[in-house]
């Protein structure tokens, strides 16, 4: 029995099978051999592997450092030029100062921890006139219409949208990245920065060096110069991350300037109970906003705006931004509603009727 299974494994015949050209062949499997000299199961070649020699690791000082990057812009690198004021100093930071958003070693200006300061040498009145040199001769009415009709659309492929940061650092190199290619750029204006368009316009044609020929409500468009050379552009390094924001003081006081405690929490019970001027949404247009606020504080001295889905963030700086320009007093934050005092008038009003004299 065990001879007969021995010559079994030796050979290995199969039947005849007629395959789908109905042709017969036969499959023979010797075990003669090694099974390791099968072709599925030989192993693969390997290649010998060089042995490892003793090599020392690559000298730092043989290889050339990259230097940092040096601009000439003749202002301060800030996250948000048009949302933060340089008259208000921060009393605290949340991050050393050591952290500077262009990273380490990228930038050859000093992080204070809310800008990188511009240097020293840099002549603005310079500044200027390489400007005016690249804005060149004014356009003309025909040449000015053109340019709107073709990039004011909805559907222009070149186009920023400029939300609550405002007109931020990066968003610089996106407008000369788009001068490449383009002699205009649309920017849309959506969220806080709706609240003052002046400054935008003022900071975008400052820090670009470009000139806005078609402003209407929140759209805008940024022209570039009749002169401007991609590759000659100035050198924008770029933030690498979203700084923490510093600490500031403290927007709503406990008792307003002017009133007494008692006085003061009967103004707030007054506007969290007087219907809203104006319910704003999240995102949105908010261009009309100081005008509306001004006319209320005519024959009202205290104004509730509904700001329900706004977020806490926007609606403090909503309401930094309405002291500054109305100007008023905001004296509570509560549930997204901002409540806002017009302040004590002891002076009449001045020949601009829109505008009320307020003393804080």
């Amino acid at each position: 029995m065990l001879s007969k299974l021995n010559k079994n494994l030796k050979i290995l015949t199969l039947l005849p099978v007629k395959d789908r050209n109905s042709r017969p062949f036969t499959l023979i499997h010797s075990c003669s051999g090694c099974i390791d000299d099968d072709p599925p199961f030989s192993p693969k070649p390997q290649k010998p592997k060089n042995p490892k020699t003793g090599q020392n690791p690559p000298d730092p000082n043989s290889s050339p450092k990259k230097l940092p990057l040096k601009s000439d812009l003749p202002f301060d690198f800030q996250y948000s030029y048009s949302e933060t004021s340089p008259a208000v100093e921060p009393i605290g930071y949340r991050e050393p100062k050591r952290f500077s958003p262009f990273g380490p070693g990228r930038l050859d200006r000093k992080w204070t921890g809310t800008t990188a300061l511009a240097p020293k040498e840099v002549d603005p009145s310079r500044f200027a006139e390489g400007r005016n040199r690249v804005l060149g001769d004014p356009l003309a009415e025909e040449e000015v219409g053109e340019l709107v009709e073709r990039y004011r659309h909805s559907d222009c492929a070149r186009q920023i949208n400029l939300g609550r940061g405002g007109v931020t650092h990066n968003t610089l190199e996106d407008i000369h990245n788009h001068w490449k290619r383009a002699e205009a750029v649309r920017i849309k204006c959506l969220g806080v920065p709706t609240l003052d368009m002046d400054n935008v316009c003022f900071h975008l044609e400052d820090k670009s060096g470009g000139m806005i020929i078609y402003r209407k409500i929140n759209i805008l468009l940024l022209y570039r110069g009749r002169n401007y050379d991609p590759k000659n552009r100035p050198v924008i390094p770029l933030m690498l991350w979203k700084p923490y924001a510093p600490i500031y003081p403290k927007l709503v006081k406990n008792v307003a300037d002017g009133l007494t405690f008692e006085e003061t929490k009967e103004m707030r019970s007054r506007g969290l109970n007087s219907p809203p001027l104006m319910k704003l949404s999240r995102n949105g247009v908010y261009v009309n906003v100081v005008e509306r606020v001004r006319e209320a504080f005519k024959t009202e001295e205290v104004v509730r705006l509904d700001c329900s889905y706004v977020g806490a963030n926007d609606c403090k700086k909503i309401g930094v931004k309405l002291r500054d320009l109305v100007p008023c007093v905001p004296i509570l934050f509560k549930d997204e509603q901002i409540i806002l005092w017009r302040g004590k008038k002891d002076q009449a009003v001045d020949s601009n009727p829109s505008i009320d004299q307020t003393s804080p």
